[in-house]
């Protein structure tokens, strides 16, 4: 059998696929993946909710503050 020319695209290509994830690393990665993304999720979900209430918090703030300023103006 005759030896094959080296190839210059070849080489890079065949240590590439040595260095990449199979499947199963892939599949491994995403179980151990898994509770952390829904941990964050959970996180990020309770971070939002009181974001939320610290904006509701401030816009009853300034209505209260536009309120009494637009009272005592009228009492003047």
């Amino acid at each position: 059998m005759a030896a094959e020319p080296e190839n210059l695209v070849l080489a890079p290509l065949r240590a590439m696929r040595a260095d990449m994830a199979t499947k199963a690393d892939v599949k491994e990665l995403k179980a151990e993946l898994r509770p952390q993304i829904h941990s964050l999720r959970a996180d990020v979900a309770s971070d939002m909710l009181r974001m939320q209430k610290d904006a509701r918090d401030q816009i009853v703030g300034l209505r209260r503050a536009v309120i009494e300023l637009h009272a005592s103006l009228g009492a003047h």
